[in-house]
């Protein structure tokens, strides 16, 4: 099959992309509506999160070895049926507002996230000449950081819109009143996820038809075990640790970071920042507090993963994917430095740029890390997207590095991550890894 024809599949799975993208971070706006209707403390709270990437951790190798089996037409539609099961228990969860149903509602979607992930990202790396694999990624990855960059409005619109009671206040409600707030507050979550729901079972179905190239020959003796042989595998799986778990840190402890800095009445005062936040938040920033102020820019972290994310599929093109990851992973420690090491917005725009950089590590990483297993790719992306646990390791880890030395200091456990990346990408240049999986 020549590389042209692979367009029609490549374009169907990329829509795949942005649906995780987009649920992902959905999932995620319902943890402060959570929060107040629970009443939950922030380690309460970050339980759900917890859920949700451990999810990764306990079901993406299994999933791998399943898909070695199934091929990854079937992973596809299993993944998009698991987020929709998920998607549809936030209903009974909403109804009987019982906190542990909400979890379990969490896992389930991030078991299907980590199945498809699974699925999709080693097959894309395939949909064509195994030089533009990175390409490829990058590529369907930019639409992942669109569906992440569309979501927060949908969530605030459908999801964060009204306002929440306290115990106190519903106590002082009569039967009919209470009953009534309920039933509202249950339905501002369900509605939302029954339809994304039933629209992924219709995305479902058109994947149990829609015809994809058959990439795997069959199953490969070993498995997952013969996969853990390769090196370069297992130094990409930390590569993905370090990146996940360092992007989901700076984007967490972003908001305090730039208070610790003083930067909440500078940006009040200075025309231009002003006008930035304005245009992004809509409104004369009348009643946010100093926090919800700065918390405005870090749409601008995230927003620069997805713009990276198309340049990179060019970059990653016109030059090789280990360069452009080593360079990317350079220019982030250079921002952390500047940004520690300076005040005002310096500090600021330093940190915010880092996005940028951050953009082309993890489909990078992903294709470098599987380019040479040939058929036991199912098993290595299962091993990679368990790695995605870093989330919910480094950020805590941070956390506590903060309270102990403070911000800057603690930056440290950025350079190392970093670190680690730019290290794997020059081994790769270098030729320091296995050529194949029998070496």
């Amino acid at each position: 099959m020549k590389s042209n024809q692979y367009l029609a599949p490549f374009i169907a799975v990329t829509t795949l992309f942005f649906i995780w993208g987009f649920i992902t971070v959905l999932v995620d706006s319902l943890v402060p509506r959570l929060r107040e209707l629970f009443e939950l403390d922030l380690g309460t709270a970050g339980m759900l999160q917890f859920a949700f990437f451990m999810a990764y951790f306990l079901i993406s190798i299994p999933a791998g070895m399943l898909l070695s089996k199934i091929g990854y037409r079937k992973g596809i539609v299993l993944g998009l049926g698991t987020i929709a099961a998920g998607c549809f228990l936030y209903g009974p969860a909403a109804g009987m507002r019982e906190f542990w149903l909400f979890a379990c509602a969490f896992f389930v979607v991030a078991s299907g996230m980590a199945i498809l992930q699974v699925a999709a990202n080693p097959y894309v790396s395939v949909l064509g000449p195994e030089g533009g694999a990175s390409s490829r990624l990058n590529l369907a990855q930019a639409f992942n950081s669109l569906g992440t960059t569309v979501a927060p409005i949908f969530g605030a619109y459908y999801l964060l819109s009204d306002h929440l009671l306290t115990s106190e206040q519903i106590g002082n409600l009569d039967m009919e009143a209470k009953a009534a707030y309920f039933s509202a507050e249950a339905s501002a979550v369900q509605g939302p996820f029954y339809i994304i729901g039933g629209v992924l079972i219709m995305i479902m179905i058109f994947f149990l038809f829609v015809p994809l190239p058959q990439m795997l020959k069959g199953s490969v003796n070993g498995g997952f075990l013969q996969a853990l042989k390769s090196r370069r595998l297992r130094d990409g799986a930390l590569g993905i640790l370090f990146y996940v778990g360092t992007e989901v840190a700076i984007g967490t402890y972003a908001v305090l970071y730039f208070v610790n800095k003083g930067l909440g009445e500078m940006v009040i005062q200075s025309d231009f920042h002003g006008s930035i936040a304005r245009f992004i938040h809509g409104d004369d920033l009348g009643g946010i507090d100093e926090k919800g102020l700065l918390g405005i820019f870090v749409a601008l972290y995230w927003g620069g993963a997805m713009v990276g994310r198309f340049i990179g599929a060019y970059l990653t093109r016109a030059m090789k994917p280990a360069f452009v990851l080593a360079l990317f992973g350079g220019s982030a420690i250079a921002l952390l430095l500047i940004s520690a090491l300076s005040t005002g917005f310096v500090a600021m725009w330093a940190l915010l740029l880092i996005g940028l950089f951050n953009s082309i590590m993890f489909p990078t990483i992903f294709t470098q890390a599987i380019d040479k297993l040939g058929d036991l790719k199912p098993q290595g992306s299962g091993v990679l997207c368990s790695a995605i646990v870093g989330g919910a390791i480094i950020p805590p880890l941070f956390g506590y590095a903060v309270e102990w030395q403070g911000f800057e200091k603690s930056f440290v456990l950025f350079i190392f991550s970093y670190g680690f990346i730019a290290y794997y990408a020059i081994r790769l240049l270098r030729g320091k890894y296995e050529t194949s999986i029998t070496q």
